[in-house]
């Protein structure tokens, strides 16, 4: 696969061989439903918590007697039956965290990858670099570009005006090749490449 490579401020700057079996596989929505719901798990911080009928503050005196009220049995307010009494069998912290084989989050890269090409909304950047860290000369560069909601992702590393520069533009993210994600990438309309982060992402999952 073939695409122009522009600069910054629009103008051509050559063309670039992508890798098909990175770039040119046939998504699958459920390869990328698999990847981003391990993802948000993982995220997901598992903080719920409620009291259960060890937690609450009561007596544990017995609140009425045994027979004779014609009433139900009971013997501690702290049952769930009654009103401000312990949870029964509630949300306790824990991890959402589950398993997902290295393989397959790869191949879910891939597709998320392919999925952006495929739809013409993959772009592929000379370099993101600024001389100085201004956010008006970027914002007005991505409004030329027609950018809107944006994931921009560099080589090994980011420069670091223009990640100063993007930080303050809405709906302009930036990361390095490292994390590249399926998530951030289906989340925004257009997927950014600088050439050097071609070559890393191509290097990682050929």
């Amino acid at each position: 696969m073939k695409l122009d490579v522009i600069k910054l401020d629009a103008k051509k700057a050559g063309t670039i061989d992508l890798a098909d079996e990175v770039f040119g596989l046939e998504p699958r929505a459920d390869i990328l439903h698999r990847v981003v719901r391990w993802q948000r798990a993982r995220a997901q911080a598992g903080t719920h918590s409620v009291l259960g009928k060890s937690d609450v503050s009561y007596s544990t005196k017995k609140i009425y007697r045994q027979k004779g009220t014609g009433g139900a049995r009971h013997g501690s307010k702290k049952a769930p039956t009654f009103r401000h009494g312990g949870t029964y069998k509630g949300p306790t912290p824990r991890s959402h965290a589950h398993d997902l084989p290295k393989k397959f989050r790869a191949l879910g890269l891939k597709h998320a990858l392919s999925a952006k090409a495929g739809t013409g909304n993959l772009v592929i950047l000379d370099e993101a670099a600024m001389a100085d860290a201004k956010t008006g000369t970027l914002a007005k560069a991505a409004k030329e570009l027609g950018w809107k909601r944006v994931l921009v992702i560099d080589g090994a590393e980011v420069n670091e005006n223009f990640a100063r520069a993007a930080r303050n533009i809405e709906g302009i993210d930036v990361l390095p090749s490292m994390g590249a994600n399926v998530y951030d990438i289906l989340k925004r309309d257009t997927l950014v490449l600088t050439k050097a982060g071609v070559e890393a992402l191509e290097a990682r999952l050929k």
